[in-house]
């Protein structure tokens, strides 16, 4: 299993999501992209197999990724305070992966028919999606 983890800002979410995902799937194996090194590194010590930073690295993770996996910013250009390139939006978009994707209030979208949660209770969808698909 493939995933890539996408976040920006401090890494947080993606530091979250890392974490559970090793404690319950110890067979994935993941690769970090950070918008920035921060958040890159926040989920390195959570336990992702490589982790890369920038533009570039989520164009060519992203073409070769099974899962890819953040917040719902990561499709839309110049969501997260401008840490999401057209590029690496479009990237994303259009990767044959299977997508994943937190609706977060942050990135200033909302999806009607999605009742809010916590970060908890998305890391158990999460899981419970990756077992699914595999």
């Amino acid at each position: 299993m493939n995933i890539l983890v996408i976040d920006g800002m401090g890494g947080g979410m993606g530091k979250a999501i890392i974490e559970k995902i090793k404690a319950e799937l110890a067979d994935a194996r993941i690769i970090a992209v950070g918008t920035n090194a921060l958040a890159t590194a926040a989920m390195l010590k959570a336990g992702a197999d490589i982790g890369a930073t920038g533009e570039n690295a989520v164009v060519y993770n992203a073409a070769r990724a099974e899962y890819i996996i953040g917040v719902l910013g990561i499709v839309f250009a110049n969501a997260m305070h401008g840490e999401i390139s057209p590029k690496m939006a479009e990237a994303v978009s259009a990767s044959p992966a299977y997508k994943i994707l937190l609706p977060v209030d942050k990135c200033k979208a909302t999806v009607v028919g999605v009742a809010a949660a916590s970060l908890q209770t998305y890391m158990g969808e999460i899981i419970n999606k990756l077992r699914e698909q595999s």
